[in-house]
């Protein structure tokens, strides 16, 4: 609890027992104020009245003129009848007294005394019944002044014994502690407990004390050196790097950084990224890719020094904890760039080595069909069953290579950007027509049936490669009847979806496990233990030739549910 709650609460709940007590206080002194009036007032006049009325009836026999201060009397008492019986008693001498002054006799006289004695008599009880309740407010009002009394001499007395210790123990634990400090003792710690100011104070002084042992325990020498060696290390860095602190400011940048960028070292130091990168394309670009949320694209093409190099970006946020401190904080970032220029080459290399090879394939592959062709005729000779076996395994050979080279050529051309697409208006049923028939004969082949459910209108027209798209539907289709069984169904469907066609291809087989679905698209990946006569490159030229032409390619799949290969353009 704070200190200041502690104060709060004492002192507060002191001054309230303070208040009760002279509220209290009040409120007895006025009730015995009241009594003692209403004794004064009430039964004290009654006793005089009665007192006078009593000497004038002595006196009225030699004194005619006691006879009006009788009167006198009796009409005051008459205004002053306060007690239960009193009221009798007054009408008995009214009565009484009247009958006096018609006959004036001793009987008579007797019997007004007697009257005047009752009244008398009846105050006085009075009197004493009301003396008693002043008695009793008198105690009541004692014990409630000592119980509140002794309340707040037992909170004061608290306060008296525990507050200045509270607060002095740990001032005189700190103060021994800073002497510590003071004598280049900075291991002293000091842990305070029950007051959360102190438990702060205690905090911030054991972080002043780590940090001076921190600083203690360092040589500026050895720090020295080990910035140097961190920036002979950056310096001596084959890629370009870049240094920000928090506040988007170069703190370093190498000598690969400065011949990428065309920067100069002494104009770039200290200054805003941003502020340098308003005139240098390079550096706006880093600095975009490094505040965006999404993967850095890549590579990028740079040309410096004379020549194309291709840099991968990478961002590499620093985060630090403070000596003495919890939290981490941003301390800046490094963007790194890493030259890929000889991979790239190499994979350039690699692109032009398979369109070679496929292409010089092609044409003796297709020499290899024509005369297995010639010879499936017997045009030069009768086969017998084991040659015509021989051959179809040479045909279905061939046309297996065949298929390969194209998709292998396919492949070199979307890697090095040489598709040539020819974008026409292209009927959405023609499309999906031609793309049947190609698949209609291994589709009747393996039992399976290819079912067209066309929602779009007759009209209906994309912008589009008619090749290279059916080639895109031919593949899906393909696939579905590899991976479909005898009797099952394969549906290729059109729809509207906003301004763009959606095509689909579904099958109902085996489907796609969900960590192999990402993957599906990438060059060679072909699902394990799947129908393994294939490539694995027909979905990424799928991909590529779909993209190329703006559209998008995806997969829905549920294991044992088939899967549905969608095409949006």
């Amino acid at each position: 609890m704070k200190i200041k709650t502690k104060l709060t609460l004492g002192v507060g709940l002191l001054f309230l027992m303070i208040v009760m007590l002279s509220i209290i206080s009040a409120i007895y002194i006025h009730k015995q104020k009241s009594d003692t009036e209403k004794i004064l007032i009430a039964n004290y006049n009654s006793l005089e009245y009665a007192k006078n009325m009593m000497l004038a009836l002595d006196k009225i026999p030699v004194d005619s003129a006691q006879t009006f201060i009788f009167k006198k009397n009796l009409a005051l008492e008459s205004k002053n009848i306060t007690e239960n019986g009193e009221k009798d008693a007054y009408q008995s001498l009214v009565t009484h007294f009247d009958a006096f002054l018609e006959t004036r006799n001793t009987e008579t006289e007797k019997l007004i005394r007697n009257d005047l004695v009752e009244i008398m008599r009846l105050n006085m009880n009075a009197i004493v019944q009301k003396s008693d309740t002043a008695i009793a407010t008198s105690q009541s009002a004692t014990t409630w002044v000592i119980s509140l009394g002794t309340i707040c001499f037992i909170i004061a007395f608290t306060l008296l014994f525990n507050l200045p210790d509270n607060i002095a123990r740990p001032i005189r634990e700190l103060t021994e502690s800073i002497k510590q400090i003071a004598n280049k003792n900075y291991h002293e710690r000091i842990h305070f407990e029950g007051s959360a100011e102190f438990e702060d104070l205690a905090n911030s002084f054991n972080s002043m004390a780590e940090k001076l042992e921190e600083y203690q325990s360092s040589s500026l020498s050895k720090q020295l050196m080990d910035k140097k060696r961190v920036e002979m290390l950056i310096a001596n860095m084959h890629d370009p790097v870049i240094g920000l602190d928090e506040k988007n400011q170069i703190n370093f940048i190498n000598d690969e950084a400065l011949k990428v960028s065309g920067l100069i070292r002494e104009d770039v130091i200290g200054k805003s990224a941003t502020d340098i990168a308003v005139n240098n394309d390079l550096l706006r670009e880093l600095l975009r890719n490094a505040a965006s949320e999404e993967s850095v694209p890549t590579p990028m093409k740079i040309f410096a020094d004379q020549k194309e190099s291709y840099f991968e970006q990478e961002i590499i946020p620093i985060s630090i904890i403070p000596t003495g401190e919890t939290q981490k904080r941003d301390a800046g970032k490094v963007i790194l760039l890493r030259n890929i220029t000889a991979y790239k080459e190499l994979d350039f290399a690699k692109t032009n080595f398979i369109a070679t090879v496929s292409h010089e394939l092609k044409t003796p592959i297709s020499s290899m069909k024509m005369g297995t062709q010639l010879l499936k005729n017997e045009k030069f000779g009768t086969l017998n069953d084991q040659q015509k076996e021989l051959l179809k395994s040479i045909e279905e050979d061939g046309e297996r290579l065949l298929n390969i080279t194209g998709e292998l050529l396919n492949l070199s051309q979307a890697e090095s950007g040489n598709i040539r697409l020819n974008i026409q208006k292209c009927n959405v049923s023609d499309l999906v027509k031609t793309a049947v028939a190609n698949n209609l004969i291994i589709a009747e082949n393996k039992e399976v049936e290819l079912i067209s459910e066309l929602k779009t209108l007759p009209e209906d027209i994309i912008h589009a490669d008619f090749d290279k798209t059916v080639w895109v539907l031919n593949n899906l289709l393909s696939n579905a009847v590899k991976h479909s069984a005898a009797g099952q169904k394969i549906i290729i469907a059109t729809q509207k979806h906003g301004e763009k066609i959606k095509f689909s291809v579904q099958d109902f087989g085996q489907g796609i496990e969900e960590k192999f679905q990402a993957k599906v698209f990438d060059r060679y990946f072909q699902v394990p233990l799947d129908y393994q006569n294939g490539t694995g490159l027909g979905l990424a030229i799928s991909k590529n030739f779909i993209e190329k032409q703006g559209g998008e390619i995806g997969l829905e799949s549920e294991e044992g549910k088939g899967s549905l290969f969608y095409i949006l353009m």
